[in-house]
């Protein structure tokens, strides 16, 4: 059982508990303990037989989670859990979840309506049957309402692309307010999730009411959920929920660190400050002794120096090992920025799916400060996206050979020889060694047969990484964010086959991939396995995406010379000469 899904069962034994009144300390337990195995770098399996290793000694991880932990992965279920769906209608934890109402809520509409999923409250609502609630009433029944039409829209979440649209055409809209001398957006977008759920955003501001008019009139809004003297809150495009918070510049900066998040990060902040006599919250630092006198909230530079510590990039705000970074004399990780990118090593042409002949996406390449690329074309077993057989393959490399010969003519970045060659079904790859051997770059894919055992899948990416000719596996897990769960594939087997052959792994950029996932990104560094961070570009705007792979990689504590693609072009080419 993959850590991922253990910690699913983990944060599912923590709502149920929710729902069955159990005391918060042990429902926190279970989702601290969701969070410690998501994010932890190795496989909990490898660890439970490990003979020298205990689970316990993994922070947030206690002997009971230990001991389910060993459960789950020996038999592939939890008793407990199987007792708590028997007692406990599945159908409540998405009730539970819509705005405004909670577990306890929750249970009182089962317990006084027999409500047991959305449709049967969606009933109860409509035949006013939730009014009668004591603690409920009318204007709860039509929050609720409201709630269910969100629960039930085709998306809850916005992938990181959209979200970044809608804050573009926020933030063009409220820059035309005159009243406004700052604005920024926070929450879970600043810190680059690939999904977000609200748009958190901070303005300074001496005329409150003159922003929230203003704001009033963003094109786009729903209904307005609140307005207060310095907050408002708005609904945009029927579902996605946007707040605004007007602050003074002297809390700004405490502001935009406390709603940022992550909440992990902000607990572990008070409790440090609290270790040093002081208290942090929206409006600033204070000391214990003194708490209504603020400072050190103009600028999170200021907060997090107060605290003894450096400024902590928001990607890696999540309580994990951030503030023991920030802290350390020896200086701050030099996480990988979208600068340091030298190459784009995964993109497609007119010869297959792509738009533009290999020249026009070189050219861009190199408008974008970019040193080399590598086309990768699809091979012939993607005969929907007009794949390349041998003979057609070497026609384009000779090509590229022709291009690179010719600097003053040709394209001012080197053009690696490449090819996106499938997996098969049986095993084997697309093309064979003889050609394959030819290539600068190998990216290795499974396109087809996704729905195959997860040893089958695995037995496909291992067997792919260990021919000498392959370099990196493309888009690893296969994932579509929201719209394609990844195939059943033993990810710890990937890396240590990857870390074994000195292979690396993708880091698909698309915000639809972002394969691989931060924890796997964070398995695989630990590892040793490097990673290529690539936009899988099938027209020149493809190119764009490569920021979202770079945030992405930030998110896992990605160093800069971890990403081949950073490495100056004499460094990979000897790299793919090392075997």
């Amino acid at each position: 059982m993959e850590n991922s899904e253990i910690a699913d069962v983990f944060d599912q034994m923590a709502e149920l508990l929710e729902l069955s009144g159990e005391n918060m300390f042990r429902i926190r337990a279970y989702r601290n303990g969701a969070k410690a195995i998501r994010e932890l770098p190795e496989n909990v399996a490898d660890i439970l037989t490990d003979s020298a290793r205990d689970l316990k000694d993994v922070p947030g991880i206690g002997q009971t989670l230990a001991d389910k932990s060993r459960t789950l992965v020996t038999t592939g279920s939890l008793p407990q859990l199987d007792e708590l769906r028997k007692k406990i209608p599945p159908g409540l934890i998405k009730i539970m979840h819509i705005p405004g109402l909670g577990a306890k809520k929750a249970i009182a509409l089962h317990r006084e309506l027999g409500v047991e999923n959305l449709e049967q409250l969606r009933t109860a609502c409509e035949q006013h049957q939730v009014r009668q609630i004591k603690g409920f009433g009318e204007k709860t029944e039509q929050s609720i309402l409201e709630g269910l039409t969100i629960a039930q829209s085709a998306a809850q979440r916005m992938r990181i692309d959209q979200a970044q649209t809608l804050a573009s055409r926020i933030r063009a809209h409220m820059t035309q307010c005159a009243s406004i001398k700052r604005l920024e957006f926070a929450g879970s977008l600043r810190r680059g999730k690939e999904t977000v759920g609200d748009l958190d955003m901070l303005v300074i501001s001496d005329d409150p009411a003159a922003v929230m008019d203003h704001f009033g009139q963003l094109r786009g809004i729903a209904s307005v959920i609140g307005r207060g003297d310095t907050k408002m809150s708005l609904r945009v495009d029927d579902q996605f929920q946007v707040d605004m918070r007007v602050v003074p510049q002297a809390s700004f900066g405490a502001a935009l660190q406390y709603f940022t998040g992550s909440k992990e990060h902000n607990v572990a902040i008070r409790q440090r400050a609290k270790k040093m006599g002081m208290t942090v919250n929206e409006y600033g630092v204070a000391k214990l002794s003194a708490p209504g006198e603020l400072f050190a909230g103009a600028s999170e530079e200021e907060l997090y120096s107060t605290l003894g510590l450096q400024w902590i990039p928001p990607e890696l705000r999540e309580g994990r090992h951030e503030i023991q970074w920030a802290g350390s004399d020896h200086g701050f990780p030099n996480l990988v920025q979208l600068r340091d990118m030298q190459g784009d090593l995964h993109m497609h042409t007119v010869a297959s799916d792509g738009t533009e002949s290999i020249e026009a996406m070189a050219a861009a390449a190199a408008k974008r400060g970019l040193k080399y690329i590598a086309i990768t074309d699809h091979s012939k077993r993607v005969s929907m996206a007009r794949g390349l057989g041998p003979e057609r393959l070497l026609a384009q490399w000779a090509e590229i050979d022709q291009l690179n010969r010719n600097p003053a003519n040709g394209p001012a970045v080197r053009i690696l020889k490449g090819i996106e060659c499938d997996i098969l079904e049986s095993g084997p790859l697309d093309l064979p060694d003889e050609v394959l051997e030819q290539a600068d770059w190998v990216v290795a894919s499974v396109h087809y047969g996704q729905k195959q055992s997860r040893q089958e899948i695995t037995a496909r990416i291992v067997g792919a990484l260990c021919n000498p000719h392959v370099d990196c596996i493309a888009h690893p897990t296969g994932r579509l964010i929201g719209r394609r769960q990844p195939y059943e594939v033993d990810m710890s087997a990937v890396i240590q086959t990857a870390a074994n052959e000195r292979k690396c792994l993708e880091l698909n950029a698309h915000p639809t991939r972002l394969d691989l996932s931060e924890s796997f990104l964070m398995s695989a560094i630990a590892a040793g396995v490097p990673i290529s961070i690539n936009t899988d570009a099938h027209t020149i705007d493809g190119m764009d995406v490569m920021s979202f792979g770079v945030i992405q990689a930030r998110r896992a504590g990605v160093l800069a010379d971890q990403v081949i693609n950073t490495w100056p072009i004499t460094r990979l080419l000897s790299w793919l000469e090392r075997n």
